[in-house]
């Protein structure tokens, strides 16, 4: 797991799939369109969206074989927690098609991130996650995007 302000993310070394998804984040604002946005077919993609945060207990704790996940928040603000995945127990078997693998929340994560605009999260195969948590008592509406890159395509 990778936690950052955008502005840094050239000091990571993780060639030219990484590279091409921050050149697209970096063009992002609040206003940008919810949808999918191909930016290298199936290898690399963005999804800007926006909902309602959640408490846990409603929340989904996952990881992902295939892709990394790279988030940041463009409106509002919302908390990541993160789990190493030794010793999860797993809530729903990982789905190929979807590549999505869903565990029991054992207890609040290890790493509790706010993350707000400004910031990312890039979330490795062995992370497991849990976004769209509520800051606080209270559920907001966030806008959030989430680029994609296939984990074999990126560079140590």
């Amino acid at each position: 797991m990778i936690v950052d302000c955008l502005e840094n993310w050239k000091i990571y070394p993780y060639g030219a799939a990484w590279k091409s998804a921050f050149e697209f984040l970096m063009t992002l604002t609040p206003n940008a369109e919810e949808k999918k946005y191909p930016l290298q077919g199936d290898d690399i993609y963005a999804m800007v969206m926006s909902y309602e945060t959640r408490t846990p207990e409603t929340a989904v704790l996952e990881t992902h074989r295939k892709y990394l996940d790279i988030q940041a928040v463009l409106d509002g603000g919302e908390v990541m927690e993160w789990f190493p995945t030794g010793g999860l127990v797993i809530n729903k078997p990982y789905e190929e098609s979807k590549d999505v693998e869903f565990y029991i929340r054992p207890h609040p994560g290890l790493a509790r991130l706010e993350i707000t605009p400004g910031m990312f999260v890039a979330f490795f195969p062995h992370d497991a996650h849990m976004p769209y948590l509520m800051i606080g008592n209270k559920s907001e509406r966030v806008k959030k995007v989430v680029v994609k890159i296939k984990a074999e395509l990126l560079m140590p």
